[in-house]
């Protein structure tokens, strides 16, 4: 049963409804998180492993790939637990201070992922359009900034929320209908005035996803110019290549995350436990799909793999 507070505080804790409606087959729907959570952890580690292991790999796009690697697992570590823990135990609650913890670690790497993939869009423009000037461009230096203006980037942006989420009264059911603490179903439970924080969540949407999109597309285009000038058909096929794997994660990433926007703001007569199902989903797939898609992919990743794996059967 939902409980309400009619005067308006700060709860101690939040309850965290599961999937409404299919409370029965909890366990069953652990079984497919489970596998994805274990995938997206190994797969992530091992991309870990082979750079560190891999002196050939100590480039930017693989260091960016580490970084993107770091960003899934703390992603996928930050609900998969407590998202267990409701499906095998029931166990339901959470502090107000841990959800508004959870909220901003969820949020803040969601920006520092999209900030990731603008790096590694950069980085291919550079290396396609001015390889000459790569090596002198990304030195490791440069490498280290891009990355901690991307993680502070999203440190910053996102810290507001927790401060406007702790400064809101709450007097409503302290029942979030979702399986972590997503901002705007944190956000609802307000009774209070939430324009501040609706339209700074609005300046949020477009600094990060816009910009960066908008960024990315600009560097396709630019590498799209200098591949038509190459001389041949396969020419053209080896230098696009070459972006395959981060065409495909940043299709992962954008579309996952424009479906589960719409659902969210059109899919009124969707059932709430596919919402939160597809809420789920936005954040485990592409961490565990990633490494699979680099993987596959790339070739010093399979070479490196294969031996690591051939070495450790001999």
């Amino acid at each position: 049963m939902a409980t309400f507070n009619l005067t308006p505080s700060n709860p101690s804790t939040f309850s965290l409804s599961g999937i409404l409606g299919l409370e029965r087959a909890h366990v069953w729907i652990s079984i497919p998180f489970c596998i994805m959570y274990i995938i997206a952890i190994l797969g992530n580690f091992t991309i870990l492993f082979i750079v560190q292991r891999e002196p050939r790999l100590h480039e930017p796009m693989y260091y960016f790939l580490c970084m993107l690697a770091v960003t899934d697992l703390v992603l996928s570590t930050s609900i998969l637990p407590k998202t267990l823990s409701i499906f095998w135990f029931d166990s339901r609650e959470i502090s107000f201070s841990a959800c508004l913890t959870q909220m901003y670690f969820i949020h803040c790497f969601l920006v520092v992922e999209s900030g990731i993939f603008t790096a590694m869009a950069f980085d291919h423009y550079v290396a396609i359009c001015n390889p000459l000037r790569h090596s002198t461009t990304l030195t490791n230096p440069v490498v280290a900034k891009i990355g901690l203006a991307v993680v502070l980037r999203g440190g910053m942006l996102i810290l507001p929320y927790v401060f406007l989420a702790r400064q809101w009264p709450y007097c409503r059911t302290n029942i979030i209908p979702h399986m972590y603490c997503k901002h705007r179903a944190v956000v609802k439970l307000v009774c209070a005035d939430t324009y501040v924080s609706n339209y700074y969540g609005l300046f949020v949407l477009f600094c990060v996803k816009s910009l960066d999109f908008i960024f990315i597309l600009t560097s396709y285009i630019q590498i799209l110019r200098s591949i038509f000038i190459l001389p041949t058909k396969g020419a053209w096929l080896k230098t696009f290549g070459t972006c395959g794997s981060h065409l495909c994660a940043i299709f992962t990433f954008y579309i996952s995350s424009l479906f589960s926007s719409l659902m969210h703001r059109y899919g009124y007569n969707v059932a709430l436990h596919f919402h939160v199902l597809m809420a789920n989903m936005y954040l485990l797939v592409p961490p565990m799909l990633n490494p699979i898609i680099y993987g596959v992919r790339t070739k010093q990743f399979r070479d490196r793999l294969l031996h690591l794996v051939t070495h450790k059967g001999t």
